[in-house]
């Protein structure tokens, strides 16, 4: 399997200068913010994306823009490519370097700047986790929307580059709806300032352009994030079906009647019987899909919002609704959720896809997602954010089998064809890195990818920039 994903050929002439270039390294930035011994690269030479690794060339860990934007214009003078690191946690590959490279890592630039309460935003640098800036303002009656399963960890310079999602994007968006401004380092140092605190910048929207770059047009170092107000209250309800269709036509006949939760999660069987085995949540163990949904505002509103739903719910056979009772089972039931990834590493080895599709399609590709898993004799626990149709199925495989895993990577190919064809795209908040690089043509046609492209060379004429990841390496321009 680790050789199925090619990487571009590492550039000889940059190789043969490693010494040199480490040498150079070590007079911009600190010691403690450069690794270069090969023991110490180990850690860095993959992503959460675990079946490829590359070791990098060395490790650039700066603390200020200013270092960033050092090491930039140092690696554009020379022709070394860079790669960009937030916590490590892409699922597509985003991370992974190649032998050539210089990973710079944000993990440093971990400060929250400013917090500006009357105007609900806070600056804070691109390694700043995706949980802290809730937990900085929660005292004060505010959070930080998207919440992706991984917010513990993950940070805002990856959200921003794979414009990642969450539970509750469903109402409030993902990281493009809640992005006001970065401040950026090109490819060449220079440093740029993009949107601001103002919620509509002007200009041409290059921020939009940024969000979900995948480290390709420059490196993120601070951002300008919206803060929302906490709602009234919020209840989460346990919806029990006796199939997956079920389930899905119940998820889209609540978006198609004009309902809007906060949240709309699914669990196949497969996928509670793991999470309520590591969370203890309660989760139904009879039924064969799951629906979490969450409604939030007043209590009369939330009363009249569920009452809607469960009316819904009946005409699709729902089996159990269960409704939260308190903060500590609200608390479980999302702890089950978002550690549905780590719970089903627990038993496995496992791909987590990342596709779309429209939710009128939703019961029609878990119909098919089944029939593939079946076909090539793996198993699947699907797991995924139902309300936008945001699939995320777990294929689950043997990692010590070369052809085990050849069938899991081929399996996943299909399910993310499955998605386009069904109408929807490869990916929700994942990513393409290396994962769907090669599937680009299955959604783009040549015309499409060659705009692509001519966007990304406007901004990385060398192609310096995490150069494996996204565009099929056949048919690129030359740098």
């Amino acid at each position: 399997m680790s050789d199925a994903i090619s990487f571009l050929k590492p550039r000889a002439d940059v190789l043969a200068r490693r010494a040199q270039i480490v040498a150079d390294l070590t007079d911009l930035l600190p010691p403690e913010c450069l690794v270069h011994e090969a023991r110490e690269l180990v850690p860095f030479e993959t992503d959460a994306f675990v079946s490829y690794r590359r070791l990098p060339l060395a490790v650039a860990l700066p603390r200020t823009t200013a270092e960033v934007s050092a090491v930039m214009r140092y690696c554009h003078r020379y022709g070394i490519p860079v790669v960009p690191r937030g916590a490590g946690t892409s699922l597509s590959g985003g991370a992974i370097p190649q032998e050539d490279a210089v990973v710079l890592g944000l993990s440093k630039m971990n400060r929250i700047l400013e917090l500006d309460l009357p105007n609900r935003v806070a600056v804070v640098q691109a390694g700043v986790t995706n949980l802290n800036i809730s937990e900085s303002v929660s005292a004060d009656g505010f959070f930080y929307a998207p919440d992706p399963s991984s917010q513990l960890a993950c940070t805002i310079g990856g959200n921003i580059g794979m414009n990642s999602g969450g539970a509750h994007c469903l109402k409030y968006g993902v990281t493009t709806n809640n992005l006001l401004g970065v401040r950026m380092v090109l490819v060449d140092g220079t440093v740029i300032e993009l949107g601001g605190k103002a919620l509509d910048a002007p200009g041409y929207d290059l921020l939009g352009l940024v969000c979900g770059h995948e480290g390709q047009l420059g490196i993120v170092t601070e951002a300008t994030v919206r803060l929302i107000a906490k709602p009234e209250g919020a209840r989460p309800v346990l919806f029990g079906f006796e199939a997956s269709e079920e389930a899905g036509a119940c998820v889209a006949d609540v978006i198609a009647a004009g309902i809007i939760p906060v949240a709309i999660e699914f669990m196949d069987k497969p996928a509670i019987e793991i999470c309520e085995a590591f969370a203890h949540a309660g989760y139904p163990l009879d039924v064969g899909a799951l629906l979490i949904v969450e409604v939030e505002g007043s209590e009369a509103e939330m009363d009249a919002t569920l009452k809607d739903i469960v009316e819904i719910a009946r005409r699709h056979g729902v089996k159990t609704v269960r409704e939260c009772q308190s903060a500590t089972e609200a608390a479980l039931i999302w702890k089950g959720r978002k550690s549905a990834f780590g719970a089903t590493g627990r038993i496995a080895d496992y791909i987590c896809m990342d596709g779309t599709v429209p939710l009128s399609q939703l019961s029609h590709v878990l119909k098919r997602t089944a029939e593939i898993i079946d076909h090539y004799g793996l198993r699947v626990a699907n797991v995924f954010h139902a309300g936008d149709g945001n699939m995320h199925p777990l294929i689950l495989f043997n990692a010590n089998d070369a052809e085990d895993a050849a069938r899991a990577e081929a399996a996943g190919n299909d399910i993310l064809k499955l998605c386009v064809d069904a109408g929807g795209c490869l990916t929700g908040e994942h990513g393409v890195g290396i994962e769907k690089r090669d599937l680009m043509r299955h959604q783009y046609s040549e015309t499409d990818l060659a705009q692509q492209m001519a966007a990304r060379a406007a901004f990385d004429p060398g192609w310096l920039l995490n150069p494996s990841k996204v565009f099929p390496l056949e048919g690129r321009p030359a740098a």
